[in-house]
């Protein structure tokens, strides 16, 4: 590729940004609220539509646990207030293997820094970023827009829409998920397998409140995960259920009619919440592993799905691109304020080491628990379930799992430790 040559009709910005998920938006606020002008590209308007009918669920099924660290960082920008009414707090989370009952409790009470996280709908989420990038000064938002080429130069980056308009860029990044245009610009190789497994994401409504607790249970086609919602307006409990099976037996589940799809359910979700029934529409995801060689190029930095795509096991997918997020806005923000050409490898180089740790060792994680879980030999199962019952015994090792799981633990950003950039 060739360095794009100055042109006065290509407007400047510090920071283009590609991608308008959740990840993208939330740097951009970061990094346009501390001076650094930004843009922001999206082939699609950020604003999701609206919901619905209130009891069908999120507008495309998924749901977000967000975890106490990413609630810090949206009480940082004066975000979390627009989100807390619709969210539901997570004070347990109880983990079973098989159909048995639960053989570890994580118990919000033994933490300081109160739930361990809340579940919000991820339209929602998606407007709150969507609604706060549009009312930010020094932020541009440039979607719907059709980006068509991106050509990286030694002192900026060029970016080519479909309209002919161009845009430079001191650094670009990509937060444009797992097929990123931005990472194939930048001759960054990807490792990624598929599981072939699908996640089935319903919303239920049950007979017994949730109190708070959301569950995992290791089922032999998969991890089956239920996440407590807010009561529906007519006062129903409500929970959200993201259901792995292997890809073809999740195909023929989707497809069942309404009580033999409840029937299935029943055998999976146990007694706790009494009887259920699935409501609105049956998404379903196929799963995939896919890590970027590198975070960081000459002006090109990633984020999010871009960088690492992991197994929802553990529900921390969104929660990893926040962090990223915060953290390479703290090293933007710093290196913009004593000067540093942003764009730099040697100054992106501390993104990268700062994040690479903490994004592959949980990518390690969920794909170990994923393959440990699913052996299905008896043997096997009794050594997993001893395991479970000395975690649980085991206050040390439990809390540990807490502060992993609320995001707290390891070097964290200052927006993550709730100080601000």
């Amino acid at each position: 590729m060739t360095e794009p040559s100055p042109s006065p009709s290509a407007p400047a910005v510090d920071v283009a940004i590609v991608g308008a998920g959740a990840a993208g938006l939330m740097l951009a606020v970061a990094l346009a609220r501390s001076g650094v002008g930004v843009a922001v590209i999206d082939r699609r308007d950020p604003m999701p539509r609206e919901n619905g009918a209130a009891d069908e669920g999120p507008s495309d099924g998924r749901v977000f646990a967000l975890s106490a660290g990413s609630r810090r960082v949206l009480e940082g920008l004066g975000l979390w207030a627009e989100l807390a009414a619709g969210a539901a707090p997570v004070n347990d989370i109880l983990v079973s293997d098989r159909a048995g009952p639960p053989l570890v409790r994580f118990d919000h009470a033994e933490m300081e820094a109160g739930p361990l996280g809340h579940v919000v709908a991820a339209d929602a989420l998606q407007r709150v970023f969507a609604d706060a990038a549009r009312r930010q000064p020094g932020l541009r938002l440039l979607a719907p827009a059709e980006l068509e080429g991106i050509v990286v130069g030694a002192d900026s980056v060029r970016l080519t829409f479909a309209d002919g308009g161009t845009l430079d860029a001191r650094l670009m990044v990509g937060a444009d998920g797992r097929q990123s245009m931005v990472r194939d610009a930048a001759r960054i190789n990807v490792s990624e397998w598929t599981y072939d497994q699908t996640a089935i994401v319903v919303t239920i409504t049950h007979a017994r409140p949730h109190d708070g607790a959301a569950e995992e249970r290791f089922l032999a086609g998969g991890p089956f995960a239920v996440l407590p919602l807010s009561d529906g307006p007519d006062g129903s409990h409500r929970s959200s259920i993201v259901w792995t099976e292997p890809a073809a037996r999740a195909a023929d589940l989707v497809q069942l009619a309404a009580d033999d799809f409840d029937a299935e359910l029943a055998r999976r979700l146990g007694s706790r919440l009494g009887a259920a029934h699935a409501v609105g529409a049956r998404w379903t995801y196929p799963l995939a592993l896919s890590l970027a060689e590198s975070y960081v190029g000459n002006r090109v930095a990633l984020i999010g799905d871009a960088a690492h795509a992991i197994h929802p096991i553990a529900g921390q997918g969104l929660n990893l691109g926040i962090r990223d997020a915060a953290a390479l806005a703290e090293v933007i923000v710093d290196a913009h304020r004593l000067g540093l050409d942003i764009g730099m490898t040697t100054v992106l180089l501390d993104f990268e080491r700062w994040r690479r740790f903490d994004n592959t060792c949980l990518a390690a994680a969920t794909d170990l628990l994923n393959r440990v879980f699913g052996i299905g030999n008896a043997p096997f199962g009794a050594l997993r379930r001893v395991g479970m019952k000395v975690l649980d015994r085991t206050g040390a090792a439990r809390r540990l799992f807490m502060l992993e799981a609320m995001g707290l633990n390891g070097d964290l950003p200052r927006l993550v430790r709730g100080e601000p950039l």
